[in-house]
């Protein structure tokens, strides 16, 4: 995946980590809640029954939030580099990570650090660290 250097701006991601941070921290306020996603997907496949509601607005909330983005906005360029195969192993090996992590960037990265848990710093840098090896792996080494 590439980036459109040429077309960013650090408005749009100031808007988009803003929104984050409000979004994460309502559910904490209101619902008493982490917004971890990997969690929350995770409890809905488990079927959870009764107190899935706010899983399923939550989920609801992130598909509809690019939809959103398209009424004001094009939709950006993609440029995917690697196979349709290496991406749905590297999606698999990002989810059993979460699950060992008891938790995805989102979870650790967002909330976590916000509440100083040193278990979610810890995370957070294998999380980057694994991230920083593998792109030196792949675009130096092999």
């Amino acid at each position: 995946m590439m980036l459109d250097w040429q077309h960013f701006t650090p408005w749009s991601a100031l808007a988009g980590g803003v929104l984050i941070g409000l979004a994460a921290g309502m559910l904490a306020l209101l619902a008493g809640r982490i917004a971890g996603v990997s969690g929350i997907v995770g409890a809905l496949l488990q079927q959870d029954g009764a107190r899935s509601g706010w899983r399923w607005a939550f989920v609801a909330g992130l598909l509809a939030a690019p939809l959103g983005w398209l009424a004001f906005q094009a939709a950006p360029t993609i440029q995917l580099q690697a196979s349709p195969f290496w991406m749905v192993i590297a999606g698999l090996l990002v989810g059993i990570g979460t699950r060992y992590a008891n938790g995805c960037t989102s979870g650790h990265g967002v909330c976590g650090l916000s509440r100083l848990s040193v278990r979610s710093l810890v995370a957070v840098l294998v999380f980057m660290g694994t991230g920083f090896a593998t792109v030196f792996v792949l675009r130096h080494l092999l």
